[in-house]
């Protein structure tokens, strides 16, 4: 259980560019950076990026982290994992909406932390920059909790715009909710399909 220790505008925020290059440095981490990326590469309030090195990795996109870490996954994120190898990715990449660490997302911040959100899009474009013009995959996966926060949905908009810019792919897996928004990675079958999920118009009718 992560329960934050405060609003995120009350945490020193590590600008995403030092946490990648410092991730990057096998330096005294317990895990192998060959293996790994791991954004910031210690356990913090906040969460840029968790997945596994390949050359074709499925990007997962959540609502916000929880307690994952490299070695250390969660339920949520042994399902991606086993989801990306059985639609023939090499790798994972765990992403959020919103980088704000918490196991309930109730816990998250009420308002937005903008400089937060700025370097988490930073992440972002980082991430689908590593593979401009092989279009990227990215799995829409937060479920209705999307709803919670007037913010996320902003948020998302933004990630359409930089998924546009390195012409991403957008996917789900599993059934739409009631509400139309996509399935959450938590109990999906192991080898369950991807399916093309047209963000564009999700935006513009449920969110």
């Amino acid at each position: 259980m992560h329960i934050p220790l405060a609003e995120s505008q009350q945490v020193a925020i590590e600008p995403f560019e030092t946490a990648l290059a410092q991730s990057l440095v096998q330096s005294h981490i317990a895990y192998d950076v060959r293996d790994w990326l791991y954004v910031p590469n210690h356990y913090a309030e906040y969460r840029y990026i968790l997945g596994t090195t390949g050359s074709r990795p499925l990007i997962c996109v959540g609502i916000n982290p929880s307690t994952a870490a490299p070695n250390d996954l969660d339920n949520t994120l042994k399902s991606v994992e086993r989801i990306a190898l059985a639609n023939g990715f090499d790798s994972f990449i765990m992403f959020n909406v919103y980088a704000q660490r918490a196991t309930r997302p109730t816990d998250m911040d009420r308002e937005r932390n903008d400089l937060l959100h700025r370097e988490n899009m930073q992440a972002f474009d980082y991430i689908l920059s590593l593979y401009d013009g092989a279009h990227p995959a990215v799995w829409a996966a937060w479920g209705n909790i999307v709803e919670l926060r007037p913010y996320l949905k902003d948020c998302l908009r933004d990630m359409v715009e930089i998924g546009q810019k390195h012409g991403a792919r957008w996917f789900t897996s599993g059934a739409i909710s009631i509400k139309g928004h996509p399935h959450h990675p938590l109990y999906l079958k192991k080898d369950s399909p991807l399916d093309p999920f047209d963000m564009e118009a999700y935006l513009a009718t449920k969110l």
